[in-house]
């Protein structure tokens, strides 16, 4: 399996998961500060929602070089 074909199906199951699940969310540690032996942080919660367009943009794109990649073969 050549590297055109691997990257055309990772980015069809992109945007079928883009598509299915519509967003997802991540945390990240915005501030800390050590005084001794206390430790504070603040994390906050980060969501992204990938567009409807961008999913099936994937779909489509990785269609084509699937198709692609199976002519060169």
């Amino acid at each position: 399996m050549n590297t055109l074909k691997v990257v055309a199906i990772l980015m069809i199951l992109s945007g079928v998961l883009g598509l299915v699940y519509g967003s997802f969310s991540f945390t990240k540690e915005t501030h800390k500060a050590d005084l001794g032996a206390v430790q504070l942080s603040v994390n906050d919660k980060e969501t992204v929602n990938v567009p409807v367009w961008a999913g099936v943009g994937a779909i489509l794109l990785g269609s084509v070089l699937l198709l692609v990649g199976s002519k060169q073969s």
